[in-house]
């Protein structure tokens, strides 16, 4: 939805006014991904999606025979949480679901690569995103899909 459809759901004097009148049939509200504790999310996804690229993009130039593995699994994560992003903004059913599976494959990605790279760090000879479970980045990697999948579910429009 964009700011001009917000704009015109908010001013339209249709079903979504009526709704607000003290005698028309009260309908569950529904709202954007993107808005309240959504918004917060979409930040740090945003914040997220530039640093893992940038630092995949930086690493694969720099140096990609050093741990390709590692450098292509952040590449993926940038993938993932661009992914995540959008479909927070672009909002509905439809985009919720699918950031819903994004973040189930992100916090598998996060412990499988975590848990590998503590069972073999020969296998990952520089670290990625998910290395370590997110410690290089505070552990919010493995925070902010659990965090995801919770708005997510509240925001389901049943």
């Amino acid at each position: 939805m964009s700011d001009t459809d917000r704009t015109e759901a908010h001013t339209s004097t249709g079903p979504e006014h009526e709704a607000s009148r003290p005698d028309a049939p009260r309908e569950k509200q529904r709202f954007e991904l993107g808005t309240g504790p959504g918004r917060v999310l979409v930040w740090f996804y945003g914040v997220f999606t530039v640093a893992a690229a940038s630092r995949s993009i930086v690493e694969m130039i720099l140096d990609f025979g050093k741990a390709p593995l590692a450098y292509i699994l952040s590449a993926v994560a940038a993938v993932v949480y661009g992914f995540i992003t959008y479909s927070l903004v672009r909002g509905g059913e439809t985009a919720r679901r699918a950031a819903l599976v994004c973040c189930a494959a992100e916090l598998a990605g996060v412990l499988i690569v975590g848990t590998w790279a503590r069972l073999e760090p020969s296998a990952f000879p520089d670290s990625t995103v998910w290395s370590g479970f997110g410690m290089g980045y505070l552990f919010i990697p493995v925070i902010l899909p659990v965090t995801g999948m919770i708005w997510l579910r509240h925001a389901r429009n049943d």
